[in-house]
């Protein structure tokens, strides 16, 4: 396949490099002229393991060649990378400079070619940059996105001295596409490339690579604030650690993993407690530990502002304990949001089949009991009562017999906080917490008639 590489710097060099070891042709494009010298002298623009070899051997076999020139590389070519840099300003913005000029130089150069051409967005960008390099390319070349061309986004997840071995042999191929015959030409080029290949969304795909990032440098900090606390105790961080990422049903894992309401429980909460506690007993600041439980409190105030604004007085709850299939009342965040919204005068009505009042006990009946001493006034053990003649429904456990409510109960108002469907097509208003655009149907888009004029009292 012949393809076109716009930036000659880390990403686009080692991109170049490795696609011409798999067979293809590769043009690279750059404005330093001594950068397109050295790929055209068989020499790379970086220091990277195994890169002078592949380089070598790319330029010997005539897979590989270097321009200044974009029209030719795009008439040349049936794919064209954008892997130039996008540095962030001192504000922490991306400065898309270098890409916007890329696009309309490949707009330009497509003006006078034929044939459906793609464009890979390869450079770290954020969501809807691929949108309006679409527009830019249109503008440039009068011609039409996915008539004549597509763009995709098909972001590098390199690391820097292992970077070839990182191209070669990648978890995962990303693509971010809206149009098949792209996908299906992307698939064909990566077809050597082991590891699932994966076509989504374009914003998805746009948003990939930051979050990975920052996950990595929470995982180095938080590793770190394990290791200052073990320290402090005389105790061996590395083998604290090392028995830690043993464990791949939980810790390292998909677990835990997905958006939705806040935790609670008798554990998460007090554990992490104890152990905020004991670095400051010991001096030891740990400020992304300290923040956790911040962040899971924001949580739950976010859940009070989505039922809020739905200016709607009876609210129905479905599900009380902290999880579904269980009683345990003690730390479920959605107490505190019960709690919240009686002393802001809704009407509450609450379900939760595996919460009998009668039964509860211990340390159980001390928490709800603390929080809501008059919690028998508004729990039910008939959810169609509540479904009925609540307005608003807030999903907050994953069970079995909520499945059905969208098709049993049109036109209510709901507030789903644990993602219990996958997509909807339902004639109502549906909201996630941490997510939206699952209900294709357009009534979603209807004003909701609210029946109090605000939500503060």
């Amino acid at each position: 396949m012949k393809i076109s590489i716009f930036g000659m710097g880390y990403v686009g060099c080692v991109g170049a490099a490795c696609c011409a070891k798999l067979g293809h042709h590769v043009t690279g494009v750059d404005i330093s002229p001594h950068k397109v010298e050295l790929i055209n002298q068989g020499r790379p623009t970086i220091i990277e393991k195994d890169i002078e070899e592949l380089v070598k051997c790319a330029r010997a076999s005539g897979r590989l060649e270097a321009t200044c020139d974009a029209s030719y590389a795009v008439e040349n070519s049936e794919i064209s990378f954008i892997a130039v840099g996008t540095p962030s300003s001192k504000e922490g913005h991306l400065n898309l400079t270098y890409i916007y000029k890329v696009a309309q130089q490949i707009g330009k150069a497509l003006k006078n070619k034929n044939g459906f051409h793609i464009v890979a967005i390869r450079s770290t960008v954020l969501p809807g940059t691929n949108e309006k390099i679409g527009r830019m390319i249109e503008e440039a070349s009068g011609k039409k996105r996915n008539r004549d061309f597509a763009v995709v986004s098909n972001p590098e997840f390199l690391r820097e001295g292992t970077a070839v071995r990182d191209y070669l042999n990648p978890p995962l191929t990303l693509v971010g596409a809206d149009n098949e015959t792209a996908v299906e030409k992307m698939r064909a080029l990566y077809q050597d490339i082991p590891g699932e290949f994966i076509a989504t969304d374009i914003r998805v795909a746009e948003m990939m690579k930051y979050i990975n990032n920052t996950y990595h440098a929470l995982k180095i900090v938080f590793g770190n604030e394990v290791g200052n606390i073990c320290k402090a105790l005389d105790v061996d961080s590395h083998k604290v650690m090392e028995i830690f990422c043993k464990d791949r049903q939980l810790n390292i894992s998909p677990y835990y993993f997905k958006p939705g309401f806040a935790y609670g429980g008798s554990c998460l909460p007090k554990d992490s407690r104890a152990l905020r506690t004991l670095a400051r007993d010991y001096y030891v600041d740990v400020p992304v530990i300290n923040a956790i439980e911040e962040s899971n409190e924001i949580q739950k105030k976010n859940a009070v502002n989505i039922i809020m604004e739905k200016g709607r007085r009876k609210i129905g709850i479905l599900g009380l304990s902290f999880k579904a299939g269980t009683d345990d009342l003690r730390c479920s965040p959605i107490v505190d949001v019960v709690e919240v919204l009686l002393g802001k005068g809704f009407e509450l009505r609450i379900y939760d089949k595996n919460v009998k009042l009668s039964e509860i006990t211990g340390t159980n009946k001390d928490f709800i009991m603390a929080k809501i001493p008059h919690l028998q006034h508004f729990v039910y053990d008939d959810l169609d009562k509540v479904a009925t003649e609540s307005d608003v429904l807030v999903v907050t456990n994953r069970e079995a017999e909520f499945v059905g409510l969208l098709e049993k109960y049109p036109g209510k108002i709901i507030v789903d906080l644990v993602r219990a469907w996958e997509k909807v097509d339902y004639a109502g208003n549906y909201e996630g917490i941490s997510w939206g655009s699952i209900n294709v149907n357009a009534k979603q888009n209807e004003m909701i008639e609210k029946d109090m004029a605000g939500t503060e009292f």
